[in-house]
């Protein structure tokens, strides 16, 4: 990795580190699950993946993931654990997009950047959600039923009520973060002058 590409690296792990909502107090629980909460500090890591590469995103995620522990780790200790495995598979999703994207629409315009295209952002949106919500929900069906600090001792019925409620919280979060990261990554793109991750 390149000093321009280890600088913004950091640069966006402190980013997300500040958005935190211990810090901004910027956080709103989602009305039908009061435990889950719409945040922003999620926006970063993706820039990070979309300006730079896979590994910057992994980097800022785990930076991330060691700050939550210490200041917002939520209604469970583990929470950030959950938070991590959120972001990585939504940023799975997202990478393959963008791979996809290339194959199937950079080819029509070579002089568009991936990052500029419309259809590769809703490709790379969809498949993120898709990751992400798969994941997660695979992940809850089975930690939901553990005991604290894994879970909350729900029963099976309680748990699969559950689920749908975190679905809808994970696609609505990556439905918002997603976009947004796209655009600013786009107009940082422009500044600085990068390429999209190869």
């Amino acid at each position: 990795m390149d000093t321009k590409k280890l600088t913004l690296t950091i640069v966006f792990a402190a980013i997300a580190i500040v958005l935190n909502p211990t810090l901004t107090h910027i956080a709103v629980a989602a009305p039908f699950a009061s435990v889950l909460f719409y945040q922003i500090w999620e926006i970063p890591i993706v820039i990070a993946l979309l300006l730079i590469n896979p590994i910057s995103g992994i980097a800022v995620s785990l930076l991330n993931t060691s700050v939550l522990f210490v200041l917002f780790p939520g209604t469970l200790p583990t929470s950030p654990i959950y938070n991590l495995l959120a972001t990585l598979s939504m940023q799975i999703g997202i990478y393959v997009g963008i791979i996809i994207g290339k194959k199937i629409y950079y080819h029509k315009n070579p002089k568009t950047s991936i990052i500029n295209s419309s259809k590769c952002l809703i490709t790379a949106t969809g498949l993120g959600i898709l990751t992400r919500v798969t994941c997660m929900t695979v992940i809850l069906y089975f930690a939901l039923p553990q005991a604290i600090p894994i879970g909350f001792a729900f029963d099976r019925a309680i748990t699969n009520a559950y689920l749908p409620l975190a679905a809808l919280f994970n696609t609505t979060l990556a439905l918002y973060t997603i976009p947004i990261a796209w655009i600013i990554a786009q107009r940082v793109q422009k500044v600085l002058y990068l390429t999209v991750p190869k």
